[in-house]
């Protein structure tokens, strides 16, 4: 089974074609669909019709938000409710065309565990697509996942990236580097991208900013989330360091001024440089004090969550293969990669 993930936030022109495209692409390629479509807030009676879809088609599943919680939020109560063992996600707008998900299903089956779709020609406005190309760039370069469009909602998973990846507040947009991060194979695929037929864009430049902020949380998560004192560590260190320089050359400057020799008296008082040196080492021994308080969170959530994935189990040999305290759940796990 596929399922459809598709957040929607006031797109009533358009849910009833893309729900016979999906329809028309299952016909054609014998694929057993679940459309999910999540209601993130609509107030132009796009639930109306999804609850008119689901009563004429076994297939849909409606989910409706009290308010509007964000795409990640859609995402993620989609994936919930997700019983395919691919995950493919789309826009509601049809700008995404379900003729596409083939492609995304091949590249799935060529080895990859996450496909992200590439809007290689954008029917979009020139300040729309030239902030997406430089930020595009600046993800392949902070994060190592080259992908020409990360913005893409076309997207494919195999259900174990979903198991694995937990999304908050909008960092819907990197799933694939969350992936990458826990050793996932990412790969990409052209695909069209249809104007806008109906409705408005969700996204403005307030975008922009939020996804900056968003790239660096994401950095940090992939690198240091579970060693936060690695990086607050290390800044503390630096700071303690150049604020110890600096009271040591205050110091001796204040020695040197009262000798004999010296023609005038430095008043340590007097000079920024001691302050600018307190600041650096109370700046320092609080990163250290906050490394030491976010290593004692990650090592109480790390109890309830494995820093590792696990692709595989080879399956017990010999006739000694159910003896063991792990046994059982080794083989059917191994079981159960295998059915895939």
């Amino acid at each position: 089974m596929i399922s459809i993930v598709i957040p929607l936030l006031n797109e009533v022109g358009t849910l009833e074609q893309l729900h016979h495209e999906l329809s028309e692409l299952a016909a054609a390629r014998g694929y057993e669909l679940q459309m999910i479509f999540i209601d993130d807030g609509s107030t132009d009676g796009s639930w109306q019709i999804v609850e008119r879809l689901a009563a004429t088609d076994a297939r849909v599943l409606g989910i409706r938000f009290r308010r509007n919680f964000g795409k990640a939020a859609a995402l993620s109560a989609g994936f919930d409710a997700a019983q395919g063992e691919i995950i493919v996600t789309m826009d509601a707008d049809l700008q995404d065309s379900p003729a596409e998900i083939p492609k995304l299903l091949a590249v799935l089956d060529a080895g990859a565990d996450v496909v992200s779709g590439w809007k290689r020609e954008r029917h979009d406005p020139w300040h729309k697509r030239y902030p997406s190309k430089v930020f595009n760039a600046l993800v392949g370069k902070m994060t190592g996942v080259q992908l020409h469009d990360h913005n893409c909602g076309l997207k494919a998973y195999r259900r174990d990236v979903i198991h694995e990846i937990r999304l908050y507040g909008e960092l819907h947009r990197f799933v694939p580097v969350l992936a990458a991060a826990r050793g996932f194979r990412i790969g990409e695929t052209a695909v069209e991208h249809r104007p806008r037929l109906s409705g408005v864009s969700k996204y403005g430049w307030t975008r922009i900013p939020k996804g900056l902020l968003d790239l660096l949380t994401v950095q940090f998560i992939t690198r240091y989330g579970q060693r936060p004192q690695h990086w607050l560590g290390s800044a503390g260190l630096i700071s303690l360091l150049l604020g110890g320089l600096g009271m040591v050359y205050l110091a001796f400057i204040w020695v040197w001024s009262r000798m004999p020799w010296s023609e005038h008296v430095v008043h340590l008082h007097e000079t920024a440089a001691l302050f600018y040196s307190l600041a650096l080492l109370l700046f320092g021994s609080n990163l250290l004090a906050m490394g030491f308080v976010a290593e004692m969170i990650a090592a109480s959530v790390s109890r309830h969550r494995d820093e590792f994935s696990v692709a595989q189990y080879t399956p017990p040999q010999g006739k000694n293969a159910g003896a063991g305290p792990h046994a059982t759940t080794n083989q059917s796990a191994g079981q159960e990669h295998e059915s895939r």
